[in-house]
């Protein structure tokens, strides 16, 4: 067998040393779609494999068939230089390989030593061992370097960067040699992302191999050693080098065309302001005494003095028709709270909601819909979509007895409808009537977008994470879609955890920290080290001031 230079940790080549995992014209076709074409991929024991691809490119079919959930039509897999077919995801676990997904499929009502040990328990005479069990638990954890994490603690009491952690463990408790992590970072803090990195040099530096996948190139150049880019079901490139690989080698790869990561034109004038959330208030404070009646000088959205205990407190500031407003701030900072608070999905302490001048009743999502305020979720898959039902339904969901009359629904209506916005936002693939869940990330992202486009009154679109696992073709589709429908008189609230994407597509940027807003201003005043600054540490006018740190 043919083998493979082995990277170091700046990726460059050292010994030669035979793959642990190769695939060799690989072919999975479902009805109507041939899913990969041919593709091949090298893995190295000891290293990290970055697979890269847009939504739809081949990554989750070819997942699934190293870890035996599908069977191959044709090609050659082999497993430490022996040829094999997994039949089963308990024959890939058996081999030693573990794959660790994106919504983490652990059991939240058992304790973390029977995750860990879940399916193969230390028995005695059909008793399982308990205090074995847990010991052993502990082992596994300390290994990874988080002793500190309560074994008999339930699951679902942890956060989610732990139970990434436990999911680990259980691959371990399996002997796992390979380890496939699909955008495991998505869910994750700044901090918690340079814990799992560390947790993955310890797993390469005991020979185990990470297949890693993300849409974060920053990601793939910081933990990876080699690239391979997948591209409509076909292999684009194999090993690339993950840290020399310029990106726009690896965008061009991926897209099959030089693209930059770049946002559409704002428009040239702002009704931005600069300064602190003080000044913020004072320009929002004449809307304590706002009547019922809408006004022409009124903004779209007014926040007034909005608090609620333990997440925000006293938010004030306005979002203007026509205008994207991004907030900056870490997670935690209380960013995806408020954004559900102003559509009612909680309801505040204090503090008052207006659109276009009329108070919005607090915490009621339909009073929010109403006057005209759309929501798109950080979690789309549990809090947006019915991924079971077509497309068609998802979009006409929150106009849904519009299509209804006499008791049935009009489904051809419904159709029709979707259809248009369908090919407004450039579905992929358009048919309306496909089952919701079969679409890529960033499609089922157009599907929640689109809902609020047939909802004729929309006036205001909050957005959080609206990129979150989509990949960077996508990205600027949607990019395309938020500012257009900003030029077009629509007001766009936005939350994102990437602060390029922050500043590269809002007019006017809010920072929060701590559940404050500490500043706001005109994206073009601002960069990425200024924002980060704010987030982290405040601005040095808070600090010449005395203001805690």
């Amino acid at each position: 067998m043919t083998s493979l230079p082995a990277h170091d940790p700046a990726g460059q080549a050292a010994t030669h040393v035979a793959p642990l995992l190769r695939l060799s014209g690989i072919v999975k076709t479902f009805p109507g779609v041939r899913a990969l074409d041919g593709v091949e991929l090298e893995v190295l024991p000891g290293e990290v494999h970055c697979l890269l691809g847009q939504n739809g490119a081949g990554k989750s079919t070819l997942i699934k068939i190293l870890s035996g959930v599908h069977q191959p039509d044709a090609g050659r897999l082999e497993w430490d230089g022996q040829q094999v077919r997994f039949t089963s995801p308990q024959a890939a676990m058996k081999a030693g390989i573990a794959t660790i997904y994106q919504e983490l499929d652990l059991v939240d009502g058992l304790s973390v030593a029977e995750n860990i040990f879940l399916g193969h328990e230390p028995r005695t005479l059909g008793f399982v061992k308990r205090g074995v069990m847990r010991q052993h638990a502990r082992e596994l954890l300390g290994r990874l370097g988080h002793a500190e994490i309560p074994v008999h603690w339930e699951v679902g009491r942890l956060p989610a960067a732990a139970k990434q952690i436990v999911s680990m463990a259980r691959a371990l408790s399996r002997q796992a040699r390979l380890m496939i992590m699909d955008e495991p970072s998505a869910v994750l803090a700044h901090d918690e992302v340079a814990n799992l990195f560390r947790v993955i040099r310890e797993l390469t530096s005991q020979q185990i191999a990470v297949i890693y996948i993300s849409h974060r190139l920053e990601e793939i150049r910081e933990i990876g050693d080699r690239v391979t880019v997948l591209k409509d079901g076909r292999t684009s490139a194999v090993g690339l080098p993950a840290r020399t690989t310029p990106t726009s080698e690896l965008v061009a790869k991926m897209t099959g065309r030089a693209i930059e990561y770049v946002f559409p034109p704002r428009r040239s004038a702002t009704p931005a302001t600069t300064g602190t959330h003080e000044q913020a208030a004072s320009a929002t404070a004449s809307a304590r005494q706002s009547s019922g009646t809408p006004k022409r000088d009124v903004p779209l959205l007014r926040v007034v003095g909005l608090s609620r205990a333990g997440e925000f407190h006293d938010i004030s500031f306005d979002v203007s028709s026509g205008e994207i407003v991004g907030i900056a701030g870490l997670v935690g900072s209380g960013r995806s709270e408020l954004l559900e608070t102003i559509y009612g999905a909680r309801r505040p302490d204090t503090g008052q909601v207006f659109v276009e001048g009329r108070r919005l009743r607090p915490g009621d999502v339909r009073a929010a819909v109403r006057a005209g305020v759309g929501m798109a979720p950080e979690e789309r898959k549990s809090q947006a979509l019915l991924l079971d039902e077509p497309v068609y339904r998802n979009i006409t969901l929150a106009t849904f007895p519009r299509y209804a009359a006499g008791g049935f629904t009009r489904s051809g209506r419904e159709i029709t409808a979707a259809t248009t916005i369908a090919h407004t936002l450039q579905l992929r693939p358009p048919d309306v009537r496909r089952i919701t869940r079969t679409l890529s990330g960033g499609n089922q992202q157009k599907v929640v977008v689109g809902r609020w486009l047939v909802h004729a009154g929309t006036r205001l679109l909050l957005l959080d994470e609206p990129t979150r696992g989509v990949d960077v073709g996508a990205r600027a589709e949607l990019y395309q879609v938020i500012r257009r429908l900003a030029d077009e008189g629509m007001g766009v609230l936005l939350v994102s955890s990437e602060v390029p994407e922050v500043l590269g597509l809002a007019d006017r940027v809010l920072v929060m920290r701590e559940g404050r807003l500490i500043h706001t201003a005109a994206a073009t005043e601002l960069d990425e080290h200024a924002v980060l600054d704010l987030v982290m540490a405040g601005s040095l006018l808070e600090q010449t001031e005395g203001s805690p740190v």
